[in-house]
């Protein structure tokens, strides 16, 4: 094990108010009530809940994350048990009481007073259950069972390892995002689905209904919409619930990294109420006048300069010991010059979605991968050594690419839907990313085709770095050993989708003494050179013959890797930061001019 490092948000962390705004802020209500804090906990052998806990855990931190106290790995077979009261003044007739939980790794069931309220698979996405029969007035007992296969299954589990080291991680479990309740009325807002049409000037919005209906048609409840832009109401708007409605906007203030611009918009639909936001950007790919093929935003053509981005904190593992913490993240990379974050097999809670599209960052959003034991001779050798192995190879073969169990795959499928479904609103987001250099893929061209008939407004890069099936908007390179050679693609856009990954150990702000990463640099100073010439001699260069987007291992270190700009706990950063916001600017100077912006 390495040592306990922690961020200055984990050092200064009250429990009493942990992660205390509202978790999603794309369908607020004022009813709230945030859950986080201090729980009971015990681990077992036994499924059933234990008569008796055996301390106290900080929710929503996981049992291996040193800020919750517990500082205890949740091995397969074991059982980890979470209980708390819950204090409720009047259960009303007219109301619902939902109780959500922001993600549970990796399946879980819930009691209410002894009762089961029901269970959840899959450790990434958020869930929530109606609780309103199994209430009462005053006390209440909550408890949650937890248990996790981690990397001993097929389940989605991303870079967690339960033998840590290298480019895998530290595994966790159990609650690891924000749980909450919220009353809501008897017919309430369910969902928020909302498409900007940027060439049209309007938008595609459509309201979910839930509850009972009391009506004898198949018509949902009236919904009034109020569109506003900074304080200003642009238009008022009356439909159903469960119908898209098309609503042209006067005016039109275009989303970039470079202007934010959202749009505030307040739902009623009976007696509820609820706010969200949208922006007007869209994404797609074209010709620049010289013929060649690039990323556009807004019908101009722009450059994806971005980072891989990992989510992991020393002291809270997959969860941000604050808001603060993520939105000094975001902040730190769009003030070195970078316009992206390419969200790596992970899932964040909303609000750090919300920060990127109010601070104004692209996301390229990956999905999180699963399946069995890769062979890393195959996904990772081969292709290194090989690179033209990986684009003639097919993802059918299920054995080769650790897809054999077929529940596994139909898994994966479902939370893909899922995945799209819960963050399609978040105009961040540009980019679909499938698949990562094979771990877990199959069907990839399928996939491909999927994601386009669920979300056709966004880009898709299908199999990130290699075993390319020939579908998605990208032709995805990763390179960390080689000259990049760029060559025009005839139907894709070339992008360097992971490049870099040099490693400058700073001792006292690091989780260990290994160094892992792809060219060792002894210094700041050092590390900045090399960056520099890898921008001046590799990515610049490139621009001309196509290529239209780069990213950069990493935004910090984790554990073993320490090729982050940022320590792992956040307290240095290595480069400096004048020289990358010059190299940032060239490389955008030299994109115009190579796309005929200039």
């Amino acid at each position: 094990m390495g040592k306990t490092l922690l961020t200055k948000w984990g050092r200064n962390l009250d429990p009493a108010h942990v992660l205390g705004e509202y978790p999603r802020p794309g369908l607020k209500r004022e009813s709230c009530i945030i859950l986080n804090g201090y729980w009971q906990y015990a681990i077992t052998r036994s499924r059933a809940v234990p008569q008796h806990y055996e301390g106290r855990i900080l929710v929503p931190f996981s049992p291996e994350a040193p800020l919750s106290g517990v500082n205890r790995q949740l091995l397969p077979g074991e059982y980890l048990h979470y209980g708390r009261e819950l204090q409720i003044g009047q259960v009303s007739q007219r109301s619902r009481w939902i109780l959500h939980f922001g993600a549970v790794d990796q399946w879980c069931e819930v009691f209410v007073n002894g009762k089961r309220a029901g269970d959840h698979l899959g450790g990434y996405l958020p869930f929530s259950f109606d609780i309103t029969c199994f209430l009462h007035n005053g006390s209440n007992l909550l408890q949650v069972t937890v248990s996790d296969l981690s990397d001993t299954s097929f389940h989605a589990k991303g870079k967690q390892s339960l033998e840590r080291g290298g480019m895998w991680y530290t595994a966790q479990s159990g609650i690891w995002q924000t749980v909450w309740m919220e009353e809501v009325p008897s017919d309430f807002i369910a969902g928020v689905k909302i498409t900007p049409d940027f060439d049209h000037s309007m938008i595609r919005i459509k309201v979910l209904q839930n509850g009972e209906r009391h009506t004898d048609t198949d018509r949902g409840l009236p919904v009034h919409t109020e569109i506003s832009f900074q304080g200003k109401i642009l238009c008022e708007n009356d439909f159903q619930a469960g119908r898209t409605a098309k609503i042209r906007l006067r005016e039109v203030h275009a989303w970039s990294p470079e202007d934010p611009a959202l749009y505030d918009v307040k739902i009623r639909m009976g007696e509820d109420t609820v706010r969200s936001y949208f922006a007007m950007r869209k994404v797609d790919v074209q010709r620049d006048r010289k013929g060649i093929l690039r990323f556009f935003l807004n019908n101009r053509p722009y450059y994806h300069n971005g980072l891989l981005d990992q989510g992991y904190y020393p002291d809270g593992l997959y969860t941000a010991p604050s808001d603060e913490a993520m939105i000094c993240d975001i902040r730190t990379m769009k003030d070195l010059g970078f316009n992206m974050l390419r969200k790596h097999i992970k899932i964040e809670p909303e609000r750090w979605y919300y920060h990127c599209d109010r601070l104004g960052m692209l996301v390229w959003q990956d999905m999180v991968c699963g399946g069995e034991r890769y062979r890393s001779w195959f996904v990772t050798m081969m292709p290194n050594l090989q690179m033209w192995t990986g684009r003639v190879i097919s993802d059918r073969n299920y054995t080769l690419f650790a897809r054999k169990n077929a529940a596994g795959r139909r898994e994966f499928q479902r939370e893909l839907k899922e995945t799209i479904r819960h963050l399609y609103n978040h105009p961040c987001i540009v980019a679909w990313v499938p698949f990562n250099e094979g771990w877990g893929q199959f069907d990839a061209a399928r996939f491909s085709k999927l994601v386009r008939r669920l979300d056709p407004s966004r880009l898709i890069d299908e199999a990130s770095g290699w075993f390319d099936q020939g579908g998605g908007d990208m032709y995805s390179i990763h390179n960390y050993w080689r000259r990049l050679g760029v060559r025009p693609q005839k139907n894709r856009v070339v992008a360097l989708t992971e490049c870099g990954g040099y490693s400058c150990f700073v001792p006292e702000h690091s989780f260990g003494d290994e160094v892992y990463g792809y060219r060792k640099y002894a210094s700041g100073a050092a590390l900045t050179e090399g960056i520099a010439g890898l921008w001046e001699k590799e990515l610049i260069p490139g621009i001309p013959d196509g290529l239209s987007a780069s990213v950069y291992t990493q935004v910090s270190d984790i554990e073993d890797e320490v090729n982050g700009l940022l320590t792992y706990d956040r307290e240095i950063l290595k480069p400096d930061a004048a020289r990358m916001r010059a190299l940032n600017g060239k490389l955008y100077r030299s994109f115009a001019d190579a796309s005929g912006e200039g």
